[in-house]
């Protein structure tokens, strides 16, 4: 997901990867096709963040037949998320605390735009129609209060739902087919993001994932089934960029990091993760590059058999582990009790 055009500006000339130019043609004619048979557009409204002032408000507009509308919001199973058709460049309007923006979706109907409003701490919305008029759809907005300064970044494929993400395989069944039900939370896992939270007043819960945009109703969902403090989720876009095939999930959780370093730069935050995949290298590398903006780091240890499975070396025991790295704490444990354990006497909780 990129920033959008303001509505009524000129959109800036780059030169598009081949694969890119083929996907935009292969969408084009689709949203042609269906716009002459009646289709019309709809917003899917994803929960943004913000602070007193502004807002960081994101969706996508999606095409669907008159009427469908509403199931098309409904829970569907994996696949079938991967299946719509996004109206680009569409116009959207955006209202935050009595301010209207109009934005423009990007090649893939995204919109992440940056606007002024002013809202309460705590949970506000802003609201967003299409060009066309039609019902507002409101999109939850997490607003930090000026004088928070503890937060939570946290992972969630393997760190607070079990999806075996690095096995090929099993990641594409559970991404396409299995249905949301049947995934299992990381055990203590929602207990502890709870505890910090009621430790922490207005302490703010982010998730960051490399997973598709697509499945974030679907995640949503589930982080509030297990009892998840709620919060924003900020994913991805699959698919490829203007200057590669496919789009880098290191990359996109890098970017986010520096972005809220950029636009929270008074608060410290636990950055959680798993030992899977890449969690602890970009911690480490945000760590170095912006110290200030860190409290500490936990990570959740993978079994032995998910380790192995995920290309990973096990880890030496299944203990919890509280380790100095790079001037920065590190808490290691298998799961949410065990990260307890290590958490609970410091000045986080």
């Amino acid at each position: 997901m990129v920033t959008v055009t303001p509505a009524g500006a000129s959109p800036v000339e780059v030169q598009m990867h081949r694969a890119a130019l083929v996907e935009d043609a292969v969408h084009q004619f689709i949203e042609r096709r269906l716009r002459g048979r009646g289709w019309k557009p709809y917003i899917t409204a994803y929960t943004g963040y913000g602070a007193p002032g502004w807002a960081r408000v994101m969706g996508r507009v999606l095409l669907a037949r008159p009427g469908m509308v509403r199931k098309r919001r409904e829970k569907v199973r994996g696949w079938r998320s991967f299946t719509t058709t996004p109206a680009s460049n569409a116009v959207i309007r955006v209202e935050v605390g009595g301010s209207v923006t109009e934005a423009r979706t990007d090649r893939s109907g995204y919109l992440d735009c940056r606007v002024k409003g002013d809202l309460d701490p705590g949970w506000g919305c802003a609201k967003l129609t299409t060009e066309g008029g039609g019902a507002a759809v409101e999109a939850p907005i997490r607003v930090l209060d000026p004088a928070v300064k503890f937060g939570v970044v946290s992972d969630i494929d393997d760190t607070v739902m079990v999806t075996a993400l690095p096995r090929p395989l099993l990641a594409a069944w559970n991404t396409f087919v299995l249905d949301e039900h049947a995934r299992t939370a990381v055990p203590g896992m929602a207990v502890l993001y709870e505890r910090l939270v009621n430790a922490n007043p207005g302490a703010p819960v982010i998730y960051l994932s490399t997973g598709a945009w697509n499945v974030a109703p679907a995640l949503s969902r589930f982080l509030s089934r297990h009892l998840y403090p709620a919060g924003p989720i900020l994913l991805t876009d699959w698919g490829p960029t203007t200057d590669r095939w496919f789009r880098s999930g290191q990359e996109h959780k890098r970017k986010s990091l520096r972005r809220l370093a950029e636009e929270f730069p008074d608060v410290r935050w636990l950055l959680i993760g798993d030992d899977g995949q890449h969690d602890q290298e970009i911690y480490s590398e945000f760590a170095r590059t912006h110290p200030e903006s860190v409290a500490a780091v936990a990570i959740r240890r993978l079994s032995p058999t998910q380790a192995v499975l995920a290309g990973a070396i096990p880890g030496p025991s299944e203990t919890a582990e509280v380790v100095p790295s790079g001037g920065k704490t590190w808490f290691s444990a298998p799961d949410g009790a065990g990260l307890w354990t290590v958490l609970r006497d410091t000045d986080l909780v």
